[in-house]
């Protein structure tokens, strides 16, 4: 049975591992100062899923008040468990942690974004109440300086 903690800088190698199952290249280090940075703006908290001592998930998220709607809304940043540990309910756990901590904040959602082709991602969204409901854009910005 996995249990769930706060992130915390000294976890960057576990996260930048699974950062990288998801196909996200960052180093350690780079995922250090991320923590760091994100765990001091008191709105985007990090957990991991942990199971006899190994990290095996982590969930990244951002609490937010949006122009349009009355309450505030958590999304969902990243969601990813180790490859080897799927299906053993980690991401359930991970997800129902992120959304009694919502509830908490007054949040009337939580929302997410999973790329076109993980497939099993949104069956698993699925299998715990969420649905599609958008399409999103994006567009890649050129650097400047």
């Amino acid at each position: 049975m996995s249990e769930i903690r706060v992130c915390i800088p000294e976890d960057a190698i576990a996260v930048s591992a699974l950062l990288g199952e998801l196909g996200y290249t960052v180093s350690p280090r780079q995922a250090a100062e991320h923590i760091r940075q994100l765990g001091e703006t008191g709105a985007d908290p990090i957990f991991l899923a942990v199971s006899e001592g190994r990290i095996i998930g982590l969930l990244s998220s951002h609490l937010c008040r949006m122009l349009q709607y009355d309450k505030p809304v958590m999304r969902i940043t990243a969601l990813v468990v180790d490859r080897q540990a799927r299906r053993r309910g980690a991401g359930k756990l991970l997800m129902a942690h992120a959304e009694a901590l919502a509830a908490a904040a007054g949040c009337a959602f939580v929302e997410l974004t999973s790329a076109m082709g993980r497939a099993e991602a949104h069956a698993f969204y699925r299998s715990i109440g969420y649905e599609a409901n958008s399409l999103r854009f994006r567009k890649l910005l050129a650097v400047t300086g």
